[in-house]
């Protein structure tokens, strides 16, 4: 696992799907009280394309938000093993555009399970959504309130690259 400079470190966190993917860029400015939320969104795909064309619309998704915010750091969340080996399928497919897409614009790429992004952000593993984005709320500074789940589960994943970057 790569270290993580301690000035001005801007994270791309990202909670995989195909069809709803949680984008956050957060920016930790050394000396700040609060990590900024420069950007969030929930990125969706439609149901009526193939799997084809939703990784490609992932990928240029992800290739824009890095061109426009120039993060240093990919923060993306684990996959972890489903009953459905479809979808399990599908969100690797994902996961493998957005790790290449970071790597090739140069960013370090973190993978973090959700019991690791649960023990980061609010300091117990076994911490509810409600806990987990009340603690997203009390961290950080955002100029809009996150309309998704997937938004909110992006901007704890890329703080947990900020909250672990000495490790």
């Amino acid at each position: 696992m790569t270290k993580m400079n301690k000035e001005n470190v801007t994270v791309l966190g990202v909670d995989p799907g195909y069809e709803r993917i949680g984008i956050a860029v957060v920016k930790e400015v050394e000396g700040a009280k609060k990590t900024t939320v420069m950007y969030s969104d929930c990125f969706i795909t439609s149901k009526d394309d193939t799997l084809n064309e939703r990784i490609f619309q992932i990928g240029g998704e992800i290739e824009k938000v890095i061109k426009k915010y120039s993060p240093t750091h990919l923060s993306i969340e684990k996959l972890y093993f489903t009953n459905n080996q479809k979808t399990a399928m599908g969100v690797a497919e994902a996961r493998g555009v957005i790790i290449n897409q970071a790597k090739h614009a140069g960013l370090t790429v973190r993978e973090f399970t959700p019991l690791q992004v649960k023990v980061a952000v609010t300091g117990y593993g076994k911490a509810d959504k409600k806990a987990l984005w009340y603690m997203v709320k009390v961290l950080t500074e955002m100029s809009k309130e996150a309309k998704y789940d997937d938004e909110m589960d992006a901007i704890a994943i890329a703080l947990t690259a900020i909250a672990t970057k000495g490790e």
